[in-house]
Protein backbone atom coordinates (compact mmCIF):
# COMPACT_ATOMS: atom_id res chain seq x y z
CA UNK A 1 0.00 0.00 0.00
CA UNK A 2 1.59 3.35 -1.54
CA UNK A 3 2.30 6.40 0.86
CA UNK A 4 -0.67 8.88 0.24
CA UNK A 5 -0.33 12.73 -0.67
CA UNK A 6 -2.29 13.97 2.55
CA UNK A 7 0.55 11.68 4.36
CA UNK A 8 3.51 12.76 2.66
CA UNK A 9 1.83 16.85 3.04
CA UNK A 10 1.75 15.64 6.87
CA UNK A 11 5.31 14.80 6.97
CA UNK A 12 6.60 17.61 4.67
CA UNK A 13 4.83 20.12 7.31
CA UNK A 14 5.95 18.42 10.60
CA UNK A 15 10.09 18.51 8.93
CA UNK A 16 9.29 22.25 8.21
CA UNK A 17 8.13 22.90 11.35
CA UNK A 18 11.25 20.92 13.18
CA UNK A 19 13.52 22.84 10.95
CA UNK A 20 12.10 26.35 11.69
CA UNK A 21 11.92 25.32 15.42
CA UNK A 22 16.02 24.65 15.05
CA UNK A 23 16.63 28.12 13.13
CA UNK A 24 13.67 30.33 15.23
CA UNK A 25 12.97 28.82 18.87
CA UNK A 26 9.48 28.90 19.48
CA UNK A 27 8.72 31.47 22.17
CA UNK A 28 5.25 31.52 24.58
CA UNK A 29 2.61 33.24 23.15
CA UNK A 30 1.52 34.25 26.68
CA UNK A 31 4.92 35.47 28.05
CA UNK A 32 6.72 35.37 24.79
CA UNK A 33 9.86 33.44 26.86
CA UNK A 34 11.88 30.96 25.02
CA UNK A 35 9.98 27.65 24.53
CA UNK A 36 11.58 23.83 24.49
CA UNK A 37 11.42 22.11 21.13
CA UNK A 38 7.77 20.74 21.01
CA UNK A 39 5.81 23.06 23.50
CA UNK A 40 3.27 25.77 22.07
CA UNK A 41 2.88 27.79 25.58
CA UNK A 42 4.87 27.40 29.35
CA UNK A 43 3.07 25.80 32.07
CA UNK A 44 2.55 29.00 33.66
CA UNK A 45 0.84 30.84 30.89
CA UNK A 46 -1.18 27.34 30.25
CA UNK A 47 -2.40 28.08 33.35
CA UNK A 48 -3.37 31.61 33.41
CA UNK A 49 -4.88 32.12 30.05
CA UNK A 50 -8.39 31.95 30.26
CA UNK A 51 -10.26 30.07 27.80
CA UNK A 52 -14.01 30.24 26.92
CA UNK A 53 -16.15 28.05 28.70
CA UNK A 54 -20.02 27.83 29.36
CA UNK A 55 -21.58 29.75 29.96
CA UNK A 56 -21.84 31.85 26.71
CA UNK A 57 -24.46 34.05 24.50
CA UNK A 58 -25.75 31.05 22.04
CA UNK A 59 -24.57 33.81 19.41
CA UNK A 60 -21.39 35.68 19.40
CA UNK A 61 -19.54 33.09 22.06
CA UNK A 62 -19.29 35.87 24.84
CA UNK A 63 -19.05 34.31 27.88
CA UNK A 64 -21.63 35.02 30.55
CA UNK A 65 -22.34 34.74 34.38
CA UNK A 66 -25.68 33.57 34.58
CA UNK A 67 -26.01 30.20 32.92
CA UNK A 68 -29.86 30.73 32.08
CA UNK A 69 -29.24 33.83 29.99
CA UNK A 70 -29.12 33.00 26.28
CA UNK A 71 -27.82 35.87 24.52
CA UNK A 72 -25.68 38.94 26.12
CA UNK A 73 -26.90 42.14 26.11
CA UNK A 74 -25.54 43.14 22.74
CA UNK A 75 -26.62 40.50 20.94
CA UNK A 76 -30.02 40.45 22.77
CA UNK A 77 -31.48 43.67 21.44
CA UNK A 78 -29.73 43.47 17.47
CA UNK A 79 -30.17 41.27 14.36
CA UNK A 80 -26.84 39.45 13.40
CA UNK A 81 -25.97 38.82 9.82
CA UNK A 82 -24.01 36.05 10.92
CA UNK A 83 -25.46 32.42 11.90
CA UNK A 84 -23.21 32.23 15.03
CA UNK A 85 -19.70 32.57 16.17
CA UNK A 86 -17.49 31.30 18.85
CA UNK A 87 -14.12 32.76 20.55
CA UNK A 88 -11.45 30.47 21.70
CA UNK A 89 -9.77 33.37 25.02
CA UNK A 90 -11.22 35.81 27.46
CA UNK A 91 -9.84 38.69 26.38
CA UNK A 92 -7.55 40.11 29.23
CA UNK A 93 -4.46 39.81 31.01
CA UNK A 94 -1.63 37.58 28.90
CA UNK A 95 -3.85 37.06 25.76
CA UNK A 96 -4.13 40.51 25.68
CA UNK A 97 -0.56 41.32 25.36
CA UNK A 98 0.40 38.21 23.25
CA UNK A 99 -2.35 39.71 20.86
CA UNK A 100 -0.89 42.88 20.38
CA UNK A 101 2.67 41.48 19.76
CA UNK A 102 1.17 38.96 17.19
CA UNK A 103 -0.90 42.09 15.47
CA UNK A 104 2.04 44.46 15.83
CA UNK A 105 5.02 42.63 16.86
CA UNK A 106 5.25 39.90 13.54
CA UNK A 107 5.19 37.45 16.21
CA UNK A 108 3.30 35.07 13.14
CA UNK A 109 4.28 31.90 15.40
CA UNK A 110 1.45 32.56 17.67
CA UNK A 111 -0.83 31.11 15.30
CA UNK A 112 0.05 28.25 15.59
CA UNK A 113 -0.55 27.87 19.80
CA UNK A 114 -4.09 29.85 18.63
CA UNK A 115 -5.27 27.68 16.04
CA UNK A 116 -4.64 24.25 18.12
CA UNK A 117 -6.64 25.65 20.96
CA UNK A 118 -9.40 26.79 18.31
CA UNK A 119 -9.71 23.46 17.07
CA UNK A 120 -9.69 21.66 20.33
CA UNK A 121 -12.47 23.42 21.65
CA UNK A 122 -14.73 23.64 18.47
CA UNK A 123 -13.24 21.26 16.28
CA UNK A 124 -16.71 19.25 16.71
CA UNK A 125 -18.33 22.34 16.10
CA UNK A 126 -17.23 23.40 13.06
CA UNK A 127 -17.70 19.77 11.46
CA UNK A 128 -21.31 19.51 12.82
CA UNK A 129 -22.03 22.48 10.90
CA UNK A 130 -20.12 21.44 7.72
CA UNK A 131 -18.24 24.25 6.74
CA UNK A 132 -16.43 24.07 3.81
CA UNK A 133 -13.45 26.68 3.60
CA UNK A 134 -12.06 29.70 5.98
CA UNK A 135 -12.53 32.91 5.43
CA UNK A 136 -10.03 35.20 7.40
CA UNK A 137 -11.12 39.09 7.69
CA UNK A 138 -9.60 41.02 5.11
CA UNK A 139 -7.22 43.93 5.61
CA UNK A 140 -6.86 46.96 3.13
CA UNK A 141 -3.80 46.52 0.64
CA UNK A 142 -1.60 49.26 1.49
CA UNK A 143 -2.20 48.72 5.63
CA UNK A 144 -1.25 44.90 4.76
CA UNK A 145 1.84 46.28 2.89
CA UNK A 146 3.00 48.66 5.60
CA UNK A 147 2.66 45.95 7.90
CA UNK A 148 4.00 43.22 6.06
CA UNK A 149 1.04 40.84 7.03
CA UNK A 150 -2.17 40.16 7.85
CA UNK A 151 -3.08 38.85 11.50
CA UNK A 152 -6.35 37.04 10.62
CA UNK A 153 -4.34 35.24 7.86
CA UNK A 154 -2.21 33.65 10.00
CA UNK A 155 -4.58 32.38 12.13
CA UNK A 156 -6.47 30.86 8.96
CA UNK A 157 -3.81 29.37 7.48
CA UNK A 158 -2.95 27.76 10.91
CA UNK A 159 -6.34 26.22 11.49
CA UNK A 160 -6.87 25.37 8.21
CA UNK A 161 -3.73 23.02 8.63
CA UNK A 162 -5.33 21.55 11.51
CA UNK A 163 -8.53 20.75 10.40
CA UNK A 164 -7.55 19.91 6.92
CA UNK A 165 -10.21 22.89 5.44
CA UNK A 166 -9.27 25.11 2.77
CA UNK A 167 -8.69 29.24 3.38
CA UNK A 168 -10.07 31.25 0.87
CA UNK A 169 -7.63 34.29 1.60
CA UNK A 170 -9.15 36.57 -1.83
CA UNK A 171 -12.85 35.79 -1.20
CA UNK A 172 -13.43 38.81 0.25
CA UNK A 173 -11.32 42.21 -0.49
CA UNK A 174 -11.41 45.35 1.50
CA UNK A 175 -11.74 48.29 -0.98
CA UNK A 176 -11.09 50.90 1.51
CA UNK A 177 -9.28 51.97 4.57
CA UNK A 178 -11.24 52.76 7.80
CA UNK A 179 -10.66 54.44 11.19
CA UNK A 180 -10.06 51.37 13.34
CA UNK A 181 -13.34 50.22 15.00
CA UNK A 182 -11.81 50.30 18.62
CA UNK A 183 -12.02 53.95 18.27
CA UNK A 184 -15.91 54.35 17.23
CA UNK A 185 -19.00 54.02 18.76
CA UNK A 186 -21.71 51.25 18.06
CA UNK A 187 -23.31 53.39 15.24
CA UNK A 188 -20.02 54.63 13.64
CA UNK A 189 -18.65 51.47 13.50
CA UNK A 190 -21.70 50.47 11.13
CA UNK A 191 -21.40 53.75 8.61
CA UNK A 192 -17.66 53.25 9.15
CA UNK A 193 -17.59 49.56 7.40
CA UNK A 194 -20.79 50.89 5.02
CA UNK A 195 -19.26 49.44 1.62
CA UNK A 196 -16.08 48.19 2.71
CA UNK A 197 -15.90 44.73 1.67
CA UNK A 198 -16.34 43.40 -1.79
CA UNK A 199 -16.83 39.82 -2.72
CA UNK A 200 -14.83 37.94 -5.65
CA UNK A 201 -16.20 35.90 -7.88
CA UNK A 202 -15.10 32.44 -7.58
CA UNK A 203 -15.28 28.99 -9.45
CA UNK A 204 -16.12 26.97 -6.25
CA UNK A 205 -19.55 28.33 -4.83
CA UNK A 206 -19.75 27.70 -1.08
CA UNK A 207 -22.65 27.23 0.73
CA UNK A 208 -21.40 27.75 4.30
CA UNK A 209 -17.70 29.74 5.59
CA UNK A 210 -16.38 30.38 8.60
CA UNK A 211 -14.72 33.53 9.01
CA UNK A 212 -12.05 33.98 11.50
CA UNK A 213 -10.31 37.28 13.15
CA UNK A 214 -8.33 37.71 16.20
CA UNK A 215 -10.27 40.21 18.49
CA UNK A 216 -14.42 39.83 17.94
CA UNK A 217 -16.08 43.67 19.91
CA UNK A 218 -19.32 44.77 18.74
CA UNK A 219 -19.59 42.31 15.75
CA UNK A 220 -20.15 45.25 13.57
CA UNK A 221 -16.79 43.72 11.13
CA UNK A 222 -17.78 40.51 11.28
CA UNK A 223 -21.98 41.51 10.04
CA UNK A 224 -20.14 43.60 7.21
CA UNK A 225 -18.22 40.65 5.79
CA UNK A 226 -21.11 37.83 6.50
CA UNK A 227 -23.65 40.45 4.85
CA UNK A 228 -22.01 40.70 1.73
CA UNK A 229 -21.11 36.85 1.92
CA UNK A 230 -24.96 36.19 2.08
CA UNK A 231 -25.77 38.55 -0.87
CA UNK A 232 -23.04 36.65 -2.98
CA UNK A 233 -25.25 33.35 -2.61
CA UNK A 234 -23.68 31.60 0.35
CA UNK A 235 -26.02 30.63 2.60
CA UNK A 236 -24.53 30.94 6.23
CA UNK A 237 -21.22 32.30 7.47
CA UNK A 238 -19.97 31.50 11.15
CA UNK A 239 -17.02 32.66 12.93
CA UNK A 240 -14.04 31.82 15.21
CA UNK A 241 -12.16 35.03 16.85
CA UNK A 242 -8.89 34.54 18.68
CA UNK A 243 -10.11 36.44 21.80
CA UNK A 244 -13.81 37.99 22.71
CA UNK A 245 -14.31 40.44 25.93
CA UNK A 246 -16.85 39.07 28.39
CA UNK A 247 -20.77 39.29 28.06
CA UNK A 248 -22.05 40.89 31.24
Amino acid sequence: MGITRKTIKKMAEAIREFLLDIIYPPHCPGCDRLLSSGELVCASCDTAIKRIAEPVCKRCGKPLQNERVEYCPDCAKKRHCYKQGKAVFVYEGRIRQSLYRFKYGNKREYATFYAREAAALYGDWIKRRQIEAIVPIPMYPPKKRRRGYNQAECFARSLGRELGIPVEERLVSRTRNTVPQKELKEKERKRNLKNAFQFMPNIVKYKRVLLVDDIYTTGSTMDAVSEVLLSAGIDEAYYICISIGAGY
